[in-house]
């Protein structure tokens, strides 16, 4: 049996809800400096882990924000099952401002982004085709149905590197894609947490519109921000909801997520990178062993 530990990754007002024995603890990692300390607690008896994506006040951009970190952090606090909220707009009339997507597919045109934990010295490849963990996303529907809160199961997230927002070109190039949302920081924070071995599901909060449709001016912070503070309330309902039902023991993952590594290191033993078999000790604990660099 493993036990449950969800992780919560969102923004302001998200992670200051009402836990347990809730307090700020700063979690080193080998990759650097995380976005901001993690909130530790207990909802419904249920423990959880807040990371703030962007830190406290909004101190990083997308491109800034150290996922590796974040990621790895998150891991060391022992999350099984993470639930991703960020601010995304829509390229599709279905999907207005203020619904919930829980997309199932991504286009990453993230390009300034360390993507993976592996590398040179030690290769490995993980499956990626099925990138969010449907089990997850059945969690958040039922939590979302209780809630009554419009949302949607699947759908295309385009990710892009930012911070500016699309023009109304690409916008609509996105849209003859066959994609349905946009936003800036699901990548590579999916495929880390698949590296991670770890469960990941992404809800996207529909902010606007943007650049593409007819009838509404192209996004703009202020509208952003508007739609964000009245989504807020929601998140907080739903993380509640979610905590209250989620199971006290990990749920395998109908993706792989819980064993993404088994076969994906391709480096010889001999040949593997003792200072990055180190860096991975919280990462790829389940299938090395950094002290003798072997499975």
């Amino acid at each position: 049996m493993v036990q449950t530990v969800l992780g919560i990754i969102g923004g302001s007002g998200v992670y200051d809800i009402a836990m347990d024995n809730a307090r700020w603890e700063r979690v080193s990692s080998p990759w650097g400096e995380a976005s901001d300390e993690v909130r530790r607690g207990l909802i419904a008896g249920l423990p959880v882990v807040f990371l703030p994506r962007h830190g406290r006040g909004h101190m990083f951009s997308p491109s800034s924000i150290n996922y590796r970190a974040n990621i790895d952090v998150l891991k060391r606090c022992g999350v099984t099952d993470l639930f991703s909220l960020s601010a995304v707009g829509s390229l599709r009339e279905e999907l207005p401002p203020g619904m919930f997507v829980l997309p199932d597919q991504f286009i990453d045109k993230t390009f300034k982004r360390d993507n993976s934990f592996f590398g040179t010295g030690l290769v490995a490849h993980v499956p990626f085709g099925e990138p969010t963990s449907p089990t997850l996303r059945e969690f958040a529907c039922a939590a979302l149905k209780a809630e009554q809160m419009a949302h949607r199961d699947g759908g295309i997230l385009v990710v892009i590197e930012g911070p500016q927002f699309s023009t109304r070109a690409e916008s609509d190039l996105h849209r003859t894609w066959g994609a349905d949302l946009i936003g800036m920081t699901a990548m590579p924070e999916a495929k880390l947490a698949r590296e991670a071995e770890i469960s990941y599901c992404n809800m996207a909060m529909v902010t606007d519109f943007d650049s593409w449709h007819p009838h509404h001016e192209a996004v703009d912070v202020a509208q952003v921000i508007n739609v964000m503070k009245a989504n807020v309330e929601m998140a907080i309902r739903f993380v509640l909801q979610l905590a209250a039902a989620f199971p006290k023991e990990h749920p395998a993952c109908a993706a792989g997520s819980d064993h993404a590594l088994e076969h994906a290191i391709m480096t010889a033993p001999e040949k593997r990178d003792q200072a990055l078999l180190a860096k991975l000790d919280a990462v790829a604990a389940r299938v090395i062993k950094p002290l003798h660099g072997t499975f």
